[in-house]
């Protein structure tokens, strides 16, 4: 009782520490275009209480519906009213969850090997910088642990509870993001894996039907597909979702090798993770993890007994992950947040794999320098998450910023907040904003408190407004269509992407009037 006590102490205790990586400065960021898109759903099913899945864009429900509550308790009921924090406080929770669902895992995995896991999770650079990013990601991660979780908890207590909440839990993978479907297959491959070793290796029989009972595998199957139908058909509003949601694999695979995310299969994420360094500027890498998940794969299968944690679970997250890690490097399109779903399973391969270096150590000696080693690794990963967060979070030599925008943005976004102060109409100002595919991202969200903006991909018939922002690409057809004269400023987007921002000459030369006065004080 005491042990479980400690370890309990210990798991909240690591949970606290993750949030002190996660919760600060959480606007201080600019928005990734991608968050913004995200926050403007959130938005308009805040104002509207509409909710229609798009099987395009956007991916699942999840995110926005759980995204109400922190509006609710902020009391912003319009997108206008919310702020960086508003959104981002989402992935915190999450983040943090998948260190607090080891309190439910330790017997399992090893209470001291759950320990080490959960602090993993806390400092690993990849896990502190999305679970601060208002994306999918980080809940699919943790939803996607939660029905590992739960099916432990029933095959341990045979509890029907934890069957119905292991399918509400995948049921929720499928309402955050389409690519659970590559945790389902994983998850199947492993457990098949896991039955063939038991049987052909270990000699043991395998009987599922004393696993998983189907008077309780019926229940969880029927709470999932109601879970799922209802986050998906907007609560019984529209019946068209639950259908479009399973559709929508239909062009999802082309997408995924059609893109201009397309990347090397086999060193694109490891070389990430083993070690960085780009351009002028600190060098990263999550290769502790990585190796102490090599270490913990080969314990896993090594392992006979069940006295620090439970073989045959050890050789699921095992076969699990180097599945997962397998499918994620061989699909072309790839992004630094998808590895999270694979990273995490190394993460709990990691936490058994220290505890296996620890006790293979023959002296107390050897003990004690293995134990400082690893905590001064681990120290080092704390410090690249704090450098990750605070100092390179939009700086493009941080390998986990990608296509991310600049400063520049926020710079562009108070000289158009100024201009409206001098224009008679305030934030009702008129503006225009074009680039071809509407690639103007964030750019919608920090001025969505102008009540008079306007989207274009091309330059419109009658382009003339206040202020005008508009990609480089479209400059020659909208010098021709301009009737009215304009002040030019460029600002960066993105790495290689830039706007050009008119201010009509009218209100320039106020603006620049009340900048001369300001400096004669």
């Amino acid at each position: 009782m005491k042990r479980r006590a400690i370890f309990g102490a210990l798991i909240l205790a690591t949970a606290v520490g993750a949030l002190a990586f996660r919760l600060p400065r959480l606007s201080q960021r600019p928005m990734h275009g991608d968050e913004a898109v995200q926050a403007l759903q959130s938005g308009i099913l805040a104002e509207t209480g509409v909710y229609r899945y798009n099987q395009i864009e956007f991916h699942g429900p999840s995110l926005y519906y759980l995204s109400l509550i922190p509006m609710w308790l902020s009391s912003a009921h319009t997108l206008a009213e919310t702020n960086e924090c508003t959104f981002r406080i989402v992935p915190v929770v999450f983040g943090t969850g998948l260190i607090l669902l080891l309190l439910l895992f330790g017997d399992g995995l090893g209470r001291a090997a759950a320990v080490c896991a959960g602090v993993l999770t806390a400092v690993s650079p990849a896990m502190v910088y999305y679970s601060r990013y208002y994306i999918q990601e980080t809940l699919l991660v943790c939803f996607t642990f939660a029905a590992i979780v739960c099916g432990w908890r029933y095959v341990q207590s045979r509890r029907p509870v934890w069957a119905l909440l292991a399918g509400a839990s995948l049921a929720l993978m499928h309402a955050t993001k389409e690519t659970c479907i590559i945790a389902y297959g994983a998850m199947v491959l492993a457990l098949v894996l896991v039955c063939a070793w038991k049987r052909w290796i270990d000699k043991e029989p395998v009987r599922l039907r004393e696993v998983a009972k189907p008077k309780h595998m019926i229940p969880a199957v029927i709470v999932g597909v109601v879970v799922s139908v209802v986050l998906f058909s907007s609560f019984f509003t529209n019946w068209r979702g639950p259908w479009d949601s399973v559709a929508t694999y239909g062009g999802y695979f082309n997408r995924a090798r059609e893109s201009v995310h397309l990347h090397p299969w086999w060193h694109y994420y490891l070389g990430m993770l083993v070690y960085t360094k780009l351009a002028p500027g600190p060098w990263w890498s999550e290769g502790l993890i990585v190796g102490l998940a090599a270490v913990g794969f080969i314990a896993a299968m090594l392992k006979k007994t069940d006295e620090h944690g439970n073989a045959a679970l050890l050789r699921f997250l095992a076969f699990y992950t180097v599945i997962l890690t397998v499918i994620y490097s061989k699909i072309p399109y790839k992004t630094p947040w998808c590895m999270l779903s694979f990273l995490h399973g190394m993460i709990l391969l990691a936490g058994v794999g220290a505890v296996a270096i620890w006790r293979w150590m023959p002296n107390v000696p050897t003990k004690a320098i293995a134990a400082i080693l690893l905590a001064a690794a681990t120290l080092h990963l704390a410090k690249q998450s704090h450098a990750a967060c605070f100092k390179f979070d939009a700086d493009n030599r941080n390998p986990y910023v990608y296509s991310h925008p600049g400063r520049d943005v926020l710079t562009l976004v108070k000289r158009v907040e100024e201009i409206a102060q001098l224009h008679p109409d305030g934030k009702g100002m008129v503006v225009k904003i074009m680039a071809p595919e509407y690639d103007y991202w964030p750019i919608p969200w920090y001025l969505r408190e102008f009540d008079h903006l306007g989207y274009w991909d091309a330059v419109p018939d009658e382009p003339d407004a206040p202020v005008i922002i508009a990609a480089t690409a479209l400059h020659p057809d909208l010098e021709k269509k301009l009737r009215d004269k304009y002040q030019i400023n460029h600002y960066g987007l993105r790495p290689h992407t830039l706007l050009l921002l008119y201010i009509r000459s009218d209100l320039w030369d106020k603006f620049i009037r009340k900048q001369m006065k300001r400096s004669a004080k």
